[in-house]
């Protein structure tokens, strides 16, 4: 497979950015897109040039590290999988395939395709933490949940925080990813005790990171590798309303 390659440079947050063009060819459809982009940097370094830089970990779309924008999508054209998933023969001999970071004020630019995504941490840390007094390990079965309620739980507890869901919405809104690490937690009986606090710790922290505003166009749902859905923000802001009139 032949293919051309346009991968963004760029050297810090600060600093002009532009897109490089590549021609690669004998490109196997069973290779990952992320070892196309490892055969791309070898044959760069081969030719006397500094390879660029891009984020991965897991290559199992567990971690959450490889995301990038292909062709203008988030983590590429399939549906729910991260970048690491998406395989060569999802594209055509001949193709232009163009390759740029996430695009967010909240997640600067630290290199070519590497991105800060530190505030999905602090927004995580303004959770805070369950403070139930469990004593010695119980039972696991000793505290019920809701069937319904666990299984929504679990849904919620997927995400890896990856960040596609800000560079796909319009907004750059954090929303999905703050509804759901909110949401897993407000499903669950051990998570009732600070429920309200959190959801205002966590909403005020995302809007201090300068994510935008979700105005419900739905694009984070498409591009989420676990497939979380907004009803999750439904959830959220729900919890954000009762939370004005708590003062737990």
């Amino acid at each position: 497979m032949r293919l051309t390659v346009h991968v963004w440079r760029q050297s810090g947050p600060k600093a002009r950015g532009s897109f490089e063009r590549h021609e690669l060819a004998d490109i196997s459809g069973h290779a990952s897109f992320l070892e196309m982009l490892d055969v791309l940097n070898e044959a760069i370094v081969t030719a006397g040039g500094e390879p660029f830089a891009f984020e991965h970990d897991c290559r199992e779309g567990i971690c959450g590290s490889c995301g990038m924008v292909i062709n203008g999508i988030a983590h590429g054209p399939q549906g729910a999988v991260t970048t690491c998933q998406v395989h060569m023969r999802t594209f055509q001999d001949g193709d232009e395939i163009w390759i740029e970071p996430w695009r967010a004020d909240a997640f600067p630019v630290l290199k070519d395709l590497v991105v800060d995504r530190s505030a999905f941490d602090r927004i995580i840390g303004a959770g805070g933490f369950v403070s139930v007094n469990t004593g010695s390990a119980p039972d696991g079965n000793a505290m019920a949940v809701p069937k319904d309620n666990a299984e929504l739980a679990l849904d919620a507890a997927a995400c890896i925080g990856c960040g596609a869901c800000v560079a796909a919405c319009p907004n750059a809104s954090a929303m999905l990813f703050t509804a759901a690490k909110a949401g897993h937690l407000a499903l669950l009986p051990q998570g009732q005790a600070e429920r309200m606090s959190r959801t205002r710790r966590m909403v005020a922290q995302m809007d201090e990171e300068g994510f935008g505003t979700c105005t419900n166009h739905g694009a984070c749902e498409t591009v989420c590798p676990k497939e979380i859905g907004i009803d999750f923000i439904a959830r959220l802001n729900r919890d954000v309303i009762k939370a004005s009139f708590s003062r737990d």
